[in-house]
């Protein structure tokens, strides 16, 4: 029998459903609606999409969004200046500095910059240390609380269970690992010189895959049954978009799965919007 197929375009949508009322809330409190600031730089079509996307999911909820738009050139020094004007804007609440930057930015010093209690993507060191030791944070990473968000409401215990994460990255694997983990899950974090990779993924209750590489688990590496959740989003040379789990063999195996696109992509955005309204929320203080 195929997977049964976790819709997070729905999902998210259902999220997105109970914002309005919710910034509303706030901005009698405030005075203003909760904020979200984006820098990007350069024209990364990727990176592109994803602002236009927010946009329309800012204006939809409600939420205020400024956008600085930068040259691909443009020096590390002014960046950051961008992301100080954002910081000292009270209108701002969620500022988003819009990876993957070009080489002359530093993108840790970049993330760092950002004030931790404007941090909507949630790779501040001090948000990431405090999910290390404690494991939450006020502001967790869009797409792996987004991660979590499906597991949930696809029904998988994650307690007890044995979760394998296919990716070693900071922005999605390791705090995908380390909020299993504060879950009661027995992790393991592979990548790409992991001996046996597919028998390792067979072991996997929850088989977590962002590894950044086209359809690259196979449907032989799922356990029967496994819930699998496809961070990957890889453009074909004739313009489809596929994950990084082929999908069409792995939904015979699986129990449940997310498609691409319309599984973790569409929980990215929401997640942001949420982190930023919950930061304004933080701003105004208890109700």
């Amino acid at each position: 029998m195929p997977a049964e197929l976790i819709d997070g375009k729905a999902i998210a949508e259902s999220i997105r459903e109970g914002l309005p009322a919710r910034v509303a809330a706030v901005a009698d409190k405030l005075g203003c609606p909760p904020g979200l600031g984006v820098v990007l730089i350069g024209d990364d079509p990727g990176s592109a999409t994803y602002v236009r996307s927010k946009e329309r999911a800012c204006e939809k909820a409600g939420i205020f969004s400024r956008q600085i738009t930068l040259p691909a050139d443009v020096s590390q020094e002014v960046a950051f200046a961008h992301i100080d004007e954002l910081n000292a804007d009270p209108r701002i609440h969620g500022i988003l500095a819009q990876q993957p930057f070009p080489p002359q930015i530093d993108a840790e010093a970049a993330c760092a910059r950002v004030l931790p209690e404007k941090d909507a993507d949630g790779f501040h060191p001090h948000n990431l240390g405090l999910l290390l030791r404690t494991g939450t944070s006020p502001f967790i990473a869009c797409t792996p609380r987004g991660v979590i968000e499906l597991i949930d409401r696809s029904g998988t215990e994650i307690k007890g269970a044995r979760a394998v994460i296919c990716g070693r990255s900071n922005i999605v694997g390791k705090p995908v690992a380390l909020l299993l983990m504060a879950r009661h899950a027995t992790i393991t974090v592979c990548h790409s010189r992991t001996r046996d990779l597919p028998g390792v993924c067979r072991e996997a209750d929850i088989l977590v895959a962002a590894i950044g590489k086209e359809r690259m688990i196979r449907g032989d590496w799922v356990r029967a049954g496994a819930t699998v959740i496809d961070v990957g989003i890889n453009r074909l040379a004739d313009g489809k978009l596929v994950g990084d789990v082929d999908f069409d063999e792995a939904k015979e195996v699986a129990g449940k799965i997310t498609p691409v696109p319309g599984g973790v992509g569409p929980m990215t955005i929401a997640m942001l919007l949420l982190n930023t309204v919950e930061a304004a929320e933080r701003a105004a203080g208890p109700a």
